[in-house]
């Protein structure tokens, strides 16, 4: 009896596959600081056509195509969701310039580039030089971060990428569209007739399911337990529903019905926002991943040297020039225009949408079309890595990247925050305190500290602020509930070890504590605004000691008996918030009479969690963070710096005097 060879995934292994492998490279990569297209790409590459453990096509079959859809059309009314036009800022002109002028240029530069470098023919050129518009909004946001760009061109180039990301795939179903029903109809005006019918309806399609969506959230209509599967609903049927009349017309009018949503200021936008950033993380490693495992070696045995000389135009001809001529009148300083000129990553999108059209055209009989995917990766491969290395330091050549250190957003003027800022930038750490009530911003201000008056989470603070040149948020304002907002808010922009917040009053009381997703991490050693004010006001002050191999933490513990630790600056100016884990650690005695503070029958359970907390690993590591180089910020009482003078040498006096003046 013959047996049968089992080879290949199930489908269940190969979903589970595909996602721990999309995520996994996501987060190395926001571990390692890289480009996640990258490791997405060699993870796809290693289990695809490297060692064959995963093909598509077998272990999936015929559910690829469609999936590939569905997640494209995800991510293109995620791209159609964030375009917020009211955020645009000072950036608006130029942003309007780079989609109604070089939109349709780089359009045409770049078919051409394909055309006469690649050697495609025209229908084929089109459809890809369409797809070409797109500058990946996945890759160019961790290359901002990482190159910490001024404001405007960093604005520039993220919301270039966003608009045009659905701009280029909307060109390109354009130009496939036309290039099938060209082939199909009898003759021109047949062909533009069916076109325009099929354009109209996808956007007739998306203008009223955007609107429907936009009158049913506000006028309550919808729970909002069910906000997210409506939304997710609508939009299958959005996308579904004009396919049916033209080819792939559904993601024009699924990024009709996304800007229609983002511009109707629905209350309850902010879960809209979360449910397509977590699908598009989820569809985006899930489509790349499927598309770099399905890649075949001997397709790209097919390009040749012309593939390097249509790269080559595509980054020092097509995109210099569409940038430039763009720009033309819009008052931007040169260099301005020669970075964005000659920043222009290409990303998922690109490499979805050309490998669905480059299918769907070779099915059709255009000889290219198998050709466009295996281009598709190299451009993006090319520009991701020469963009990634080379980003940062340009931007630094022509003067543009954010100058100085990681910095700090006080929120709050109050006698502690000016305090601390003082010191900051005394280390040369930049501050910024923000505060809405207009009288507490005197004090800071006084002080020579740079302020500003509003909220920090209106659009004024979007429009006037430097976001990506801080790093760090510390809600220390006389509101609980106010600091708790913002915490809570900035945490996904910042990440939530980043945004810190003063003990709220009553907040260690059972009835009186919140959920750990709200708020921000402790800080100020669980003193409340109030007792922060007051220890100000009795003379304490906030100082920066500096950690040597002669004079260590014990001997800093030592000298200030009654100190409160806040952070710690590192090297390069990072200023680091002191742990509560360490806390306890390091100063044990404060821990025991915290124990001591507790009613009788809560002491036993609460020194043996901490007993069991203390262990050498812990304890190592936690001094082993406050080694030499370290300086140690702390909230000192007045009379202890006296003693503490008094009980050193002269020399270590004045080292000591000497880091804290600075």
């Amino acid at each position: 009896m013959a047996t049968e060879t089992v080879t290949g995934l199930g489908a269940v292994e190969a979903f589970a596959l595909v996602g721990v492998l999309g995520v996994g490279a996501q987060w190395l990569a926001w571990r390692l600081k890289l480009p996640a297209i990258v490791l997405m790409l060699a993870a796809g590459l290693v289990i695809g056509p490297v060692l064959g453990v995963f093909d598509p096509a077998r272990d999936i079959g015929d559910l690829v195509q469609p999936l590939i859809s569905l997640a494209v059309a995800v991510i293109l009314f995620e791209g159609g969701l964030t375009l917020d036009l009211h955020k645009l800022g000072d950036a608006r002109k130029g942003v309007m310039r780079l989609v109604v002028i070089g939109a349709p240029l780089g359009w045409f530069l770049s078919s051409a580039a394909l055309h006469w470098g690649a050697g495609l023919g025209w229908e084929a050129s089109a459809v890809f030089g369409g797809i070409m518009v797109v500058t990946g909004p996945t890759v160019i946001a961790p290359l901002l971060r990482q190159a910490k760009l001024q404001k405007r061109p960093a604005n520039l180039l993220q919301w270039e990428a966003i608009v045009n990301d659905p701009v280029g795939a909307l060109a390109a179903v354009l130009a496939f569209e036309f290039v099938l029903v060209g082939r199909e109809a009898e003759s021109l005006p047949a062909a533009l007739t069916q076109l325009g019918v099929g354009i109209a309806i996808a956007m007739a399609v998306g203008i009223a399911a955007g609107a429907a969506i936009s009158y049913a959230f506000r006028r309550a209509f919808v729970p909002e337990y069910m906000k997210v599967p409506v939304l997710f609903a609508t939009l299958l049927a959005t996308f579904a529903f004009p396919n049916m009349m033209l080819h792939e017309s559904g993601l024009l009018a699924v990024t009709v019905m996304g800007l229609i949503i983002a511009n109707a200021d629905l209350p309850s936008f902010e879960e809209l926002r979360r449910f397509k950033e977590h699908a598009t993380i989820l569809l985006v490693s899930g489509v790349f991943i499927l598309l770099a495992s399905s890649m075949d070696f001997a397709s790209l045995g097919q390009l040749t040297w012309r593939a390097g000389l249509f790269v080559a135009l595509v980054i020092l001809v097509a995109r210099p020039l569409t940038v430039l001529i763009s720009l033309i009148g819009t008052g931007l300083p040169r260099n301005e225009k020669l970075l964005i000129a000659l920043t222009g990553p290409r990303g998922v999108v690109l490499v979805a949408v050309a490998g669905l059209f480059g299918e769907r055209l070779a099915q059709a009989g255009v000889s290219d079309g198998s050709v466009i995917g295996p281009l598709a990766f190299v451009l993006v491969l090319a520009t991701v890595v020469l963009h990634g290395f080379t980003l940062a330091p340009v931007a630094r050549a022509l003067g543009l990247a954010s100058k100085g250190r990681p910095g700090v957003l006080l929120l709050g003027g109050s006698r502690f925050t000016t305090a601390l800022g003082e010191l900051l930038k005394r280390e040369e750490v930049p501050v910024l305190v923000a505060d809405p009530n207009h009288a507490r911003l005197l004090r800071p201000r006084t002080a020579g500290l740079p302020v500003f008056y509003g909220d920090i989470l209106g659009e004024a603070a979007e429009d006037s602020l430097e976001i990506l040149s801080f790093e760090t948020l510390i809600a220390a304002t006389e509101n609980d509930a106010y600091n708790t907002l913002v915490a809570t808010d900035f945490g996904s922009e910042f990440g939530r070890d980043q945004v810190w917040q003063i003990a709220r009053e009553k907040g260690e009381r059972a009835r009186h504590s919140l959920p750990s997703q709200l708020g921000g991490r402790p800080f100020g050693a669980g003193k409340t605004f109030g007792e922060l004010e007051e220890l100000m006001k009795q003379g304490w002050r906030i100082t920066a000691t500096p950690l040597t191999e002669d004079y260590g933490f014990d001997q800093w513990k030592e000298d200030r008996p009654h100190a409160l630790l806040l952070g710690r600056l590192v090297s390069g100016g990072v200023f680091k918030r002191f742990l509560q884990e360490d806390a306890e650690l390091l100063f044990p005695r404060r821990a025991e009479a915290a124990i001591e503070a507790l009613p009788e029958d809560q002491r036993e359970t609460a020194r043996e969690a901490l007993k069991r907390r203390r262990t050498d690993l812990r304890l190592n590591a936690a001094r082993g963070r406050m080694g030499a180089g370290v300086k140690l910020v702390a909230l000192v009482p007045p009379e202890s710096e006296r003693k503490r003078a008094d009980g050193l040498s002269e020399g270590q006096a004045d080292g000591v005097a000497e880091g804290q003046a600075r």
